[in-house]
């Protein structure tokens, strides 16, 4: 990929900067970035479909909508970042794996594995720069048994993974030091990473070709229509980009804003009434850091080095044949860093990071950051899994989001299956009722169990 500096400073002796993310062809970026950056300041009055947020599971949904629906459907998009700086799509690291422990998550990777794999017959010429190097989940004794449950569940759903003793790992990636792993995990078939700007780019350009309308704005306030048994959400009020103040009829409404969910549903009243409205939708900001540093060390991990996560959470992974590395990790609950900018914190790196780096693999004791990055995750925070669903208040609002970092790979399926809900009336393909938004209201969560 390629990368821009934008500053750079020193942190401990390490020289860092933060760069931000572009697509591996900068003549194509830029040709998208002149249609993304010229706002529209227009806005229809009507539409049978309103998707608040054109970010991954949006554009992925106006996409499927179109496709099965073609103009029987007028469907907006409403997107108030349309350079998608702040967007957590683009700003992901674009990873793909089976490796989790509720069924549904694993389906849907599974989906997004088989949409990757056929998506010119999809999204055209959509070049997602596909590495199919796997992901390498570590255990400890205490998370060794959750780890086999977990290999089991996911084998018998289709995806392919195989248990290492700490004798394998070493056999098999020469540069890793098993102290404290009791077992490994490796995805062998249908796990890597891919470019996120590209994936997001292909459903928001198809989504458009198909008829999609995309407007630069953002949903301030909702209007509704009282009924005998409540109230329906009947229109949203949209500022654009030029500082209009337009309003839009909608018959049904798609909440797909990413990190800002959570504020377009207290719009809509989620949190603030009484009965099925006094549960908020419980999903925030959470910033979360990416460094990259090269190692040309000895016995450094190769080209085909797995996306390999450590029992602390601690991930690196190899980013292209320049002897760079990504890594990250997400912080303890009690320390999440402010949400107001993107500004990186380096002495996370140095503290919580590089010493797990540095005891794992003995080539990166001595690394250093040459650039980094931050993005948001749609952060659920009552189980940090999904959220996707019609609302069980206004039976013509749905939801798709609060996937808290591992979305990204599920927007293929995300998408399908809001089109189904809205077209069909019912999950077909994936049933995705658990991840509903009822548990939140039934106190019922349904967290990935994570190994350790």
């Amino acid at each position: 990929m390629l990368k821009i500096v934008s500053f750079v400073r020193s942190v401990s002796g390490r020289q860092s900067a933060l760069f931000l993310k572009k697509s591996s062809s900068d003549i194509t970026q830029k040709c998208f970035l002149s249609k993304l950056t010229k706002p529209s300041s227009e806005l229809q009055k009507k539409c049978d479909v309103l998707i608040i947020g054109g970010g991954g599971f949006g554009s992925s949904s106006a996409y499927w909508l179109k496709k099965r629906a073609g103009d029987s459907l007028n469907v907006v998009v409403i997107e108030k970042d349309c350079t998608y700086t702040r967007a957590s799509t683009p700003l992901s690291v674009g990873g793909l794996r089976q490796q989790f422990s509720c069924p549904e998550n694993i389906q849907m990777s599974l989906y997004g594995a088989e949409f990757f794999e056929t998506i010119q017959g999809h999204l055209g010429d959509c070049e997602l720069n596909f590495r199919p190097n796997g992901y390498l989940l570590l255990a400890s004794e205490n998370g060794a048994s959750t780890l086999l449950s977990n290999s089991k569940l996911q084998n018998e759903l289709g995806a392919r993974n195989e248990v290492l003793t700490p004798e394998k790992l070493k056999l098999r990636y020469p540069w890793i030091n098993t102290d404290g792993i009791a077992l490994g995990c490796i995805g062998i078939e249908k796990e890597g990473w891919f470019d996120p700007w590209a994936l997001l780019m292909g459903f928001k350009n198809t989504a458009r070709q198909h008829g999609a309308n995309y407007v630069d704005g953002e949903v301030i306030e909702f209007g509704f229509e009282k009924k005998p048994e409540g109230q329906k959400m009947q229109k949203a009020v949209v500022k654009l980009t030029n500082g209009d103040v337009q309003s839009i009829e909608f018959g049904k409404c798609v909440i797909a804003a990413g990190a800002c969910s959570g504020q377009v549903g207290k719009l809509a009243g989620m949190g603030t009434g009484t009965g099925l409205l006094s549960t908020a939708l419980p999903v925030e900001p959470r910033k979360r850091f990416v460094y990259v540093f090269d190692c040309q060390g000895e016995n450094a991990p190769g080209l085909k080095t797995p996306l390999t996560i450590d029992t602390n959470g601690t991930y690196f992974r190899r980013d292209g044949e320049g002897g760079n590395y990504l890594c990250g990790k997400s912080p303890d609950c009690t320390c999440e860093p402010p949400v107001d900018d993107l500004e990186v914190d380096f002495r996370f790196f140095e503290d919580e990071i590089w010493p797990t780096l540095a005891h794992r693999v003995k080539a990166f004791e001595s690394v250093k950051v040459r650039s980094s990055w931050a993005g948001f995750y749609e952060y659920n925070t009552f189980d940090e899994n999904g959220i996707i669903g019609r609302h069980p208040y206004y039976d013509n609002v749905f939801i798709a989001t609060g996937f808290s970092g591992h979305g990204i790979q599920q927007t293929p399926a995300v998408g399908r299956a809001i089109a189904e809900l809205i077209i069909d009336g019912k999950f077909k393909t994936i049933d995705l009722t658990r991840l509903g938004f009822d548990r939140i209201i039934n106190g019922k969560p349904m967290p990935e169990v994570h190994i350790y």
